[in-house]
């Protein structure tokens, strides 16, 4: 039996460097099984696809000198490009499944094969939906979720009081995030970004439009609060991201920015979203509270009957696992450590030819361009890239943990 999977790991491998010719993002078989080694659990944490503005009125008034653009859906909701979009993320998951040997190569998975739970956000619910269509189609695959609408404390741990929660350690790794100086040091590092940024949303408006006038500002954590972010430097971050998600959209370039913003501009924008998630999701005291609700399933997914698992949430619970395990990743198009719309921190654990386990994680999502353009993935296979994970080095391989080193890193979260 191990013998045959480690066969078909094998020929999966090959057919990865095949398939791949040298044109992905990361370079042939980036993502192929160390030597000796088959895949035999994977477990994804996957951001949701792109979606409009979570508020009718995203900024406050004066933020931007024009209106903004309109979205096809309600806000907060996955768009049918933002759907289309992981569709094509789910059929390549698909066929690298099965060349692993992970699914089986023809039909649907055996019942229980594949365990999907998602956020209850029509969002993270619809995003599940359309990667589990395009995974396996014809199959029925159940998408395990509460109501839409009901709070769903396996997602946000910390506002739901779980995850035994301390405020003062939050704020402790927080300061050490920020560095000397405070927040102003911060927001003085980056001026000249939001100077940028001020031009994109004001045009020729120059009195009272933009986000650098307020000071920013951090609020402490309290309990079943995490600190937050306040004036330029949250409002920077949020408007970046709507900048990102009108381009990965696929809205005319007339209408991303107002037509004020390229994709170079986009991407150094961007550095708003990924610091604050620097500064505030990151920190282990952050990262593992919050984690409570889902790393369970992480580590069931690793140790349990399931081939495949696939949790659906946010960016905030991409970034939090991305913190706790302290791996960094860059997409093309996106900032350093910014989880994009449908990217995924991947968990595989790894079985060699004497049955002992390992796990390795890498980071897979579309290029921006990707996105925005949702076209199938062939040969221009998505960005993968194997994270590091400090600590580990299991067989000589820089990064990969063994099992139990791995339990380890979780367990922080595991309360």
């Amino acid at each position: 039996m191990r013998k045959a999977m480690m066969f078909r790991t094998l020929l999966g491998g090959i057919a990865l460097v095949v398939s791949l010719g040298g044109n992905g993002p990361a370079g042939p078989a980036a993502d192929a099984p160390p030597p000796g080694l088959g895949v035999d659990r994977v477990v994804l944490l996957m951001r949701h696809g792109v979606r409009p503005p979570t508020k009718a009125q995203p900024m406050p008034a004066g933020a931007a000198a024009d209106a903004w653009p309109s979205w096809p859906v309600a806000p907060g909701w996955l768009t049918p490009h933002g759907g289309e979009a992981v569709g094509r993320l789910g059929s390549w998951d698909g066929a690298r499944l099965r060349r692993l040997g992970v699914l089986p190569a023809t039909g649907c998975p055996a019942p229980g094969a594949v365990a999907v739970v998602a956020d209850s956000d029509q969002r993270t619910i619809a995003t599940a939906d359309a990667w589990l269509a395009a995974l396996a189609p014809g199959c029925s695959i159940p998408n395990r979720h509460r109501p839409q609408g009901e709070d769903d404390p396996i997602f946000s741990a910390i506002e739901q009081g779980q995850g035994g929660y301390d405020p003062a350690a939050a704020d402790a790794g927080v300061a050490a995030e920020v560095g000397p100086g405070g927040i102003a040091a911060v927001e003085a590092r980056h001026h000249a970004l939001l100077v940028s940024l001020d031009r994109i949303l004001c045009g020729a408006a120059k009195n009272g439009c933009g986000v650098s006038g307020e000071a920013s500002s951090i609020a402490p954590a309290a309990a079943g609060k995490r600190p937050k972010l306040g004036g330029a430097l949250d409002r920077a971050s949020t408007a970046a991201q709507i900048l990102l998600l009108e381009y990965g959209e696929g809205k005319p370039m007339a209408e991303v920015g107002w037509g004020r913003a390229t994709a170079r501009d986009i991407a150094a924008l961007s550095a708003f979203h990924a610091l604050e998630f620097r500064l505030l999701a990151r920190p282990r005291a952050v990262a593992a509270a919050n984690l409570s609700g889902i790393a369970p399933i992480l580590r069931a997914g690793l140790t349990g009957s399931a081939p495949v698992t696939l949790v659906s949430g946010h960016d905030t619970n991409v970034a939090n696992l991305g913190g706790l395990l302290d791996v960094h990743w860059q997409v093309p198009g996106i900032a350093a450590d910014d989880p994009a719309p449908g990217g995924a921190i991947v968990l595989e654990r790894l079985r060699d030819a004497k049955g002992a386990l390992y796990v390795r994680a890498l980071y897979r999502s579309q290029t921006l361009d990707q996105i925005r353009s949702a076209t199938a993935l062939g040969a221009d296979a998505p960005y993968r890239a194997v994270l590091a994970i400090p600590g580990c080095d299991a067989r000589g391989i820089k990064g990969l943990c063994t099992l139990a080193q791995f339990e380890a890193k979780l367990a922080p979260a595991m309360r």
